[in-house]
């Protein structure tokens, strides 16, 4: 089964972040009926986030959320945009978040702002961020305002976020079944190579000559 994580990033109850993030994760789950979703909203973990920062160790939920991330085959992210950038929040969890995490895996990026002037926020921080955390970002991100959530823009939000799924679909598909990332993996296989090579009579003769 193909476990899709879901993380929002929305400071307030209800919120269009969450609202977004819901959208996102129902038009994949139409493309992808057999696919697990596990829904997470940074507003819970707000202490811990910070405690981590502080403390650089991880109380026992925010630990269960990154086991969750790590175990997922994808990642939907959807954050508020405040002063042109993602949420201080949304940040501070990719940051604490232990490297490798999410290496090589598809990521569906969102974002939500009162108007539609914060859209580059997709692409001059979210992209980047996802990018330098080696992972593989969808290429349709959906960028929703205010006046997209029943009002003149919801037809062509509607559009977007199915796109978007498509797309997202396509790429979970095409990638196949996620390693987790395991820190020390390739040290540890190589010196397994080196061990059966000193092993092998051939292998050793071979380095003779």
């Amino acid at each position: 089964m193909t476990t899709i994580a879901v993380v929002a990033g929305g400071l307030r109850e209800p919120s269009s972040t969450r609202l977004l993030a819901d959208r996102l994760a129902g038009a994949v789950r139409a493309n992808l009926p057999a696919a697990e979703l596990k829904v997470f909203e940074l507003r819970k973990y707000g202490r811990s986030v910070m405690d981590m920062m502080l403390t650089g160790f991880a109380t026992s939920d925010l630990e269960q959320v990154f086991e969750t991330l790590a175990d997922a085959d994808a990642l939907i992210a959807v954050t508020p945009a405040f002063n042109a950038s993602f949420s201080g929040l949304f940040k501070s969890f990719f940051d604490v978040l232990p490297e490798g995490t999410l290496k090589d895996m598809p990521v569906l990026i969102g974002a939500t702002g009162g108007t539609e002037r914060h859209s580059l926020v997709l692409e001059h921080a979210l992209r980047p961020m996802f990018s330098y955390l080696h992972t593989m970002v969808s290429p349709t991100a959906v960028y929703a305002a205010t006046d997209d959530f029943g009002g003149a823009g919801s037809l062509t939000l509607s559009g977007r976020i199915e796109k978007a799924a498509a797309e997202f679909v396509r790429l979970i598909v095409s990638c196949g079944a996620r390693q987790r990332f395991v820190e020390g993996a390739d040290d540890l296989n190589e010196m397994q190579r080196l061990l059966r090579g000193l092993d092998d009579p051939h292998a050793i003769s071979e380095r003779d000559l």
